[in-house]
C-alpha cells in the first residue's frame, strides 16, 4: 500500500525558508515520479515541482530559483526546500507519486500524472 506523509510546514515571515519532507512507504522512490503541489483557498491545485525516475526535474515558473526538489532514495524521502518565501506561497502543500515513463518532464507538475497523494502540510507566509 502506497502511503505519503508530508511534514515541515509552518508559519514563516516573508523572505524566510522552510523545508518540506514527504516520507513514502509501499514503494521505492527511484521507481516512481514524485511531485509537490499546492492549493491556496479558493484556487486550483498548482504543480510546484516534480522529479522523474531519471532525475529529470521540473519547476513551476513561479518558484524557479527559489524552490528545490530532491529525494533521498535510501531514506525514501522527498524534500522541497523553499527559500525566499513570499506571501503568495501560502497554501496547503501536497506530495504526490505514481509510476511514470522515463523522460517525463512537463507531466511532472500535472495533477493527472499522479494517483497517490499525501494529506498535506500547511505553509503560511506573512509579509
Amino acid at each position: 500500500q502506497v502511503q505519503l506523509v508530508e511534514s515541515g510546514g509552518g508559519s514563516v515571515q516573508s523572505g524566510g525558508s522552510l523545508r518540506l519532507s514527504c516520507a513514502v512507504s509501499g514503494y521505492t522512490t527511484s521507481s516512481y515520479c514524485m511531485g509537490w503541489f499546492r492549493q491556496a483557498p479558493g484556487k486550483e491545485r498548482e504543480g510546484v515541482a516534480g522529479i522523474g525516475r531519471d532525475g529529470r526535474i521540473r519547476y513551476a515558473d513561479s518558484v524557479k530559483g527559489r524552490f528545490t526538489i530532491s529525494q533521498d532514495n535510501a531514506k525514501s524521502i522527498v524534500y522541497l526546500q523553499m527559500d525566499s518565501l513570499e506571501s503568495e506561497d501560502t497554501a496547503m502543500y501536497y506530495c504526490a507519486a505514481d509510476r511514470c515513463v522515463l523522460g517525463l518532464e512537463l507531466g511532472l507538475v500535472r495533477s493527472s500524472t499522479y494517483a497517490y497523494w499525501g494529506q498535506g502540510t500547511q505553509v503560511t507566509v506573512s509579509s
